[in-house]
C-alpha cells in the first residue's frame, strides 16, 4: 500500500503545528540589568548590590592558605554601605603595610556592621586538604554572621553551600570593599598567631616568615625537623621528616580536579606550596 494520499497527510499534521503555536511558553519581563559604576571604585559591588534591594553584602577571604605551616584562617564581613570615606585606600591586605593593616583591622571591628573569623588548625588541613578546608571554612565564617547575609561576594573562585546568593568575583579582594575587609580581618588574625607561635618555636623564624615557604624556612626545617604546627599534606614538609602514613590524608577526590586545576596540589592529591605569594 502507497499511504494515504499527501493532501490528507498535510490536513492532520496543520491542527497539530497550530497548537504548538498557541501554548508557546510566555514571554516573561527581563529585570533591568545591574549597572555596576565604576565611580563607585571598592565599593561598586556593594553598592550595586544594595540598589537592587540584596543587601547587606558580605565579603569573604583567606589568609595562609600558600603556607605550609601555621593555621588557615577565613573571615567574613559585612561594612556599611556609607563608609566608603573611613575606608579609604582599603585593598588586598597583601598590599598593604603591616602598620596599615593593623589600622584597618581595628577600623573594621569598629565600625564593620557584622563579622566572624574561623580559625582552622594544621591537623585539619593536613586531614581534609588545603581546598576542602578552605571551602569548610567559608561556610563556617558566613554561618556565624550575625544576620544572614542577603549576598555574598568571594574572591576568585565560586564558594557552593554558603546559604546565600554569591558570586565569585575576580580578584575580589582588589575589587569589592567587603572581600578586601575579609582578607586584612583573616591576615592580621593570622598574623598574631604566628607571632605567638614563633615565641613558642622560636627556632623556625614564624614571625618572619609567617609559615610560608621560604629559603630561611626550609632550612630550618632541615636543621630541626617540622614541627607539630607544620602541614605534613606539603611536599617540602613531608620531604624533611618521617610520619606514619595514617595522620596525613590525600585531599579528598572530591575536590581534588578542582584543587589541580587551580594549582593548589600536585597530580598526586597532595598540597603543593604556593597560593598567596608570601607573607
Amino acid at each position: 500500500m502507497t499511504g494515504p494520499p499527501r493532501a490528507a497527510r498535510t490536513g492532520v499534521t496543520r491542527p497539530a503545528e497550530a497548537m504548538r503555536r498557541t501554548i508557546a511558553a510566555p514571554t516573561w519581563p527581563r529585570p533591568r540589568r545591574a549597572v555596576i559604576r565604576r565611580s563607585t571604585g571598592m565599593w561598586a559591588w556593594e553598592c550595586a548590590l544594595h540598589r537592587y534591594g540584596l543587601g547587606p553584602v558580605a565579603g569573604v577571604d583567606e589568609a595562609g592558605r600558600g603556607a605550609c605551616a601555621g593555621p588557615l584562617v577565613v573571615a567574613a564581613c559585612v561594612l556599611r554601605p556609607g563608609d566608603a570615606a573611613r575606608f579609604e585606600g582599603l585593598t588586598d591586605s597583601k598590599l598593604l603595610t603591616a602598620a596599615a593593616r593593623e589600622r584597618y583591622y581595628e577600623l573594621i571591628v569598629r565600625r564593620g556592621v557584622d563579622w566572624a573569623v574561623v580559625v582552622i588548625p594544621p591537623t585539619e588541613v593536613d586531614r581534609r586538604g588545603v581546598h576542602a578546608a578552605n571551602i569548610a571554612g567559608m561556610r563556617r565564617a558566613v554561618a556565624q554572621l550575625a544576620s544572614p547575609p542577603g549576598y555574598v561576594l568571594t574572591d576568585g573562585f565560586a564558594v557552593p553551600g554558603l546559604g546565600a546568593p554569591n558570586l565569585a568575583v575576580p580578584k575580589g579582594d582588589q575589587a569589592a570593599a567587603c572581600v578586601a575587609a575579609a582578607s586584612v580581618l583573616a591576615k592580621v588574625t593570622r598574623d598574631r598567631l604566628m607571632v605567638e607561635l614563633d615565641s613558642r618555636l622560636p627556632r623556625y623564624g614564624f614571625a618572619e616568615h609567617k609559615g610560608y615557604c621560604t629559603a630561611a624556612h626550609d632550612e630550618a626545617m632541615t636543621a630541626h625537623g617540622p614541627s607539630s604546627v607544620h602541614r605534613y599534606s606539603f611536599v617540602n614538609v613531608r620531604a624533611r621528616a618521617v610520619r606514619p602514613a595514617t595522620t596525613v590524608v590525600h585531599n579528598s577526590r572530591v575536590h581534588e580536579s578542582e584543587c589541580v586545576a587551580a594549582g593548589v596540589v600536585d597530580g598526586d592529591g597532595w598540597a603543593r606550596a604556593g597560593g598567596e605569594v608570601g607573607p
